[in-house]
């Protein structure tokens, strides 16, 4: 199996559990407050097909959700041919862990195209912490190449306090400034060892030569197909345009995966009798759309043209097949 994937992808991502359950203010979880939670759900994903009815590429759409609230979702999916992505991880750790032991029965059941982490990883961090998550992410990586199955692979790194004081505590500075040089240092790392994701999940970043930096990275020594795709933070509408921008066009960059930005407002709304079933979907779809547009109209105008940079050679481990 080839790694990486090369055609354009843009992910609802509504994966969310902890801050999901904020978004209802439920304190307490009972039966009921779990099928309302289930039913937000399927109304995100009605905003996923009511968009496609609209227009939307069927074959460039896919969707992120969970199976704790979202596994009627994933078999709908699966059956309707639609391409969608599952966490492994716990929600809301620090440190990456799988959500159940038997996590291998748990892909083969829901046969998703992706199997999607969360992992907040800076490279300065504690070392003990970096190297459990390491082995665990190689463990998953290894399995899953080896059976023919798809790697996403979310990327997050939190300051540690020392690089938040060389910025003077701003974290818009750390995120322009620092973070770019830490997520590259991070993919580095990772791969060498052993952890081979198919598609990187970039968060934001604000200049387009930090996208292309990782973009190259994440090619490196024979991964020509592996893909990076922009999230959304939960950012307003213009900062996560503005991040979309920066790597639209960029080879290796092939959409993004956007989730509490188009169906936070929608779904709250819903949720307040402010907005019926109808009108809730019609305004994901809507909002789905919009970045999609706003993608695909970047990636015509800024499409980078000429080789990529090269990056020094490393020793990285063989590429899985």
């Amino acid at each position: 199996m080839t790694l990486g994937y090369d055609r354009p992808l843009y992910i609802l991502a509504f994966d969310h559990r902890g801050s999901f359950r904020k978004a209802f203010g439920f304190t307490e979880l009972g039966a009921e407050e779990r099928e309302r939670m289930s039913d937000g759900k399927m109304l995100i994903f009605e905003g996923v097909q009511r968009a496609i009815s609209d227009g939307a590429q069927a074959d460039r759409t896919g969707i992120l959700v969970d199976e704790e609230y979202g596994s009627d979702i994933l078999r709908q999916a699966k059956k309707d041919g639609v391409v969608f992505a599952m966490p492994a991880e716990k929600s809301g750790q620090d440190e990456f862990d799988f959500e159940y032991e038997d996590w291998q029965s748990h892909i083969e059941d829901f046969d998703p195209t992706f199997l999607k982490v969360l992992v907040r990883y800076n490279p300065e961090g504690d070392e003990e912490t970096n190297g459990r998550q390491t082995e665990r992410l190689r463990q998953l990586s290894d399995w899953l190449h080896a059976n023919d199955r798809k790697f996403l692979f979310e990327l997050l790194v939190p300051a540690e306090p020392g690089q938040l004081e060389s910025v003077g505590g701003d974290e818009d500075r750390y995120d322009a400034e620092v973070r770019p040089g830490l997520m590259l240092t991070s993919i580095v790392q990772l791969q060498q060892a052993g952890v081979e994701p198919d598609i990187w999940k970039i968060e934001g970043i604000d200049k387009r030569e930090d996208c292309q930096k990782l973009a190259v990275q994440a090619r490196s020594h024979g991964r020509d197909q592996v893909a990076c795709v922009v999230l959304g933070r939960g950012a307003d509408d213009d900062k996560v345009a503005h991040w979309l921008r920066m790597g639209a066009g960029l080879p290796g960059y092939i959409g993004f995966a956007i989730g509490r930005t188009i169906w936070s407002g929608p779904l709250k709304s819903f949720i307040a009798g402010d907005l019926d079933r109808e009108a809730a979907a019609k305004a994901i779809g809507d909002n789905y759309r919009t970045f999609i547009d706003v993608w695909e109209q970047a990636s015509s105008e800024q499409a980078v043209e000429g080789p990529e940079p090269s990056v020094p050679e490393r020793p990285n481990p063989p590429v899985a097949e």
